[in-house]
């Protein structure tokens, strides 16, 4: 809900700032103004796209942003100053939908004002008792305890109203924050008057109060379970505290053939896209390789894909010659001295990856999905994390939900972070969350988070 006030509210502003612009400027509307007119209709419609798509790369739509209310205001200036520029350039590649510089710079100042007013308003109102979602958490434990920290640090429009202590549950939460459970969980429930209960004990068997929570689901409240909650607010898995039979039983993991086709054909047009668009760069990146330093251009490497099949994954070459002959397979690390000089801007601008496009068009990758390991992780990394081996039930990726939402993975600690991630887009895959991948990963490259 949030994310859609944010980007309606952005839009009705927009358009609000414009005739304001025009208002100030020149005390009334001018026939071009007109959206119903073609010229103010085009003039408009590119004003609106280009303010909403470029708060989105700005980041302005991101609900884990925990800004204050100065952080807000400056990167609300520095997206007006962005805007001027980026308005700059279209304005003289395309002049016919200017509005004129004067009512450009009251536009884009009244826009900002109000933006930030607006940013602020849903920041702050959809936590207000009124309009906040209330939630008890079931449990006192070290599972319940992290639950409660995820609502109090988020900014989604949850309030945390306590916790329900059941018997033989450790107390590792704030006693203060432990409502009464003198009469029963729907006595509590009721007094705290909360919209959802999320689960999480440690232990359920002899503990949960079943009949409770039976009561408190046909009397309208949501009962959660800890896993399903935690992959709403954080959008990865909890896959330390789910089990085989939270897998076979939640929704989701159904790759269906309609799926199937329908992101192979997205893999076929976007891969033929990029690799006619980047084709003048292929030279000039080989070349630059070629004098920068001594070895071949491509460099191969095995990996794992689907259904733990190997293949051989292309990319332009960024280290040395025979960088691992005295270490073996080892992580890339942050300042990796193995790199080249030119393999680190080719890392950070994931330019080194654009030969994978031809694993794309093999079929060996899809453009979107979990990135695949060599297998020398990958038997480690199966001995070390549950399910990380159902990575594998689909094609691996060119980019991924875990390559936008996480750093460069260098450890097993990274591995488990990334596999949240991965299962979640396993779980949830849509050709809608796809698309959204690949904006994110062109906001990711343009901002300068490639890899290491």
């Amino acid at each position: 809900m949030a994310l859609f006030l944010y980007i309606s509210g952005d839009v009705v502003l927009s358009v609000a700032a414009l005739y304001l612009a025009f208002l100030i400027r020149f005390g009334a509307l001018p026939d071009y103004a007109y959206p119903l007119t073609a010229a103010g209709a085009g003039s408009m419609a590119s004003f609106v796209a280009v303010l909403i798509f470029t708060s989105f790369f700005m980041e302005f739509y991101d609900r884990d942003q925990k800004e204050d209310s100065l952080e807000l205001l400056v990167r609300g200036v520095v997206l007006v100053l962005t805007l001027f520029f980026v308005f700059s350039a279209l304005y003289y590649m395309v002049p016919d939908i200017m509005f004129g510089r004067g009512v450009l710079l009251l536009a884009l100042s009244v826009f900002g004002a109000l933006q930030f007013l607006w940013h602020l308003v849903i920041r702050k109102g959809l936590r207000l008792p009124g309009l906040a979602s209330r939630v008890l958490v079931l449990g006192t434990g070290p599972l319940a305890r992290q639950m409660g920290a995820l609502i109090n640090d988020s900014n989604r429009n949850y309030v945390l109203t306590g916790y329900y202590s059941c018997a033989g549950e450790a107390m590792e939460v704030p006693s203060d924050d432990v409502v009464s459970n003198g009469h029963g969980l729907v006595a509590a429930a009721l007094a705290e008057k909360v919209h959802k209960i999320v689960v999480s004990l440690s232990e359920r068997r002899g503990v949960f109060p079943m009949k409770d929570a039976l009561r408190l689901k046909f009397s309208g409240i949501e009962v959660d379970d800890a896993p399903s909650f935690y992959e709403e607010m954080t959008g990865k898995l909890l896959i330390e505290s789910v089990t085989p039979s939270w897998f076979i039983f939640s929704n989701g993991f159904r790759l269906t053939a309609f799926m199937r086709i329908g992101k192979r054909i997205g893999d076929l047009v976007f891969s033929v896209l990029l690799s006619l668009a980047s084709l003048p760069l292929l030279p000039f990146i080989a070349l630059a390789i070629r004098l920068d330093s001594p070895g071949s251009i491509l460099f191969r490497q095995t990996r794992v894909g689907e259904h733990d099949k190997l293949f051989e994954l292309y990319k332009f070459r960024t280290m040395r010659q025979d960088a691992e002959k005295l270490t073996g397979a080892v992580w890339a690390q942050k300042n990796d001295p193995r790199l080249t000089r030119l393999g680190g801007f080719l890392r950070k601008t994931r330019l080194d990856e654009l030969p994978q496009l031809y694993n794309v068009l093999r079929g060996d990758m899809s453009f979107v999905g979990p990135r695949p390991e060599r297998p020398e992780f990958v038997s480690k990394l199966e001995e070390k994390i549950p399910f990380y081996g159902k990575r594998h039930f689909v094609r691996p990726g060119l980019t991924g939900w875990a390559q936008v939402k996480y750093q460069y993975g260098s450890s097993v600690d990274d591995a488990v972070e990334k596999l949240r991630y991965d299962l979640y887009y396993i779980k949830n895959l849509t050709l809608y969350l796809d698309l959204l991948i690949v904006i994110e990963t062109v906001k990711v490259v343009l901002l300068g988070r490639g890899g290491r």
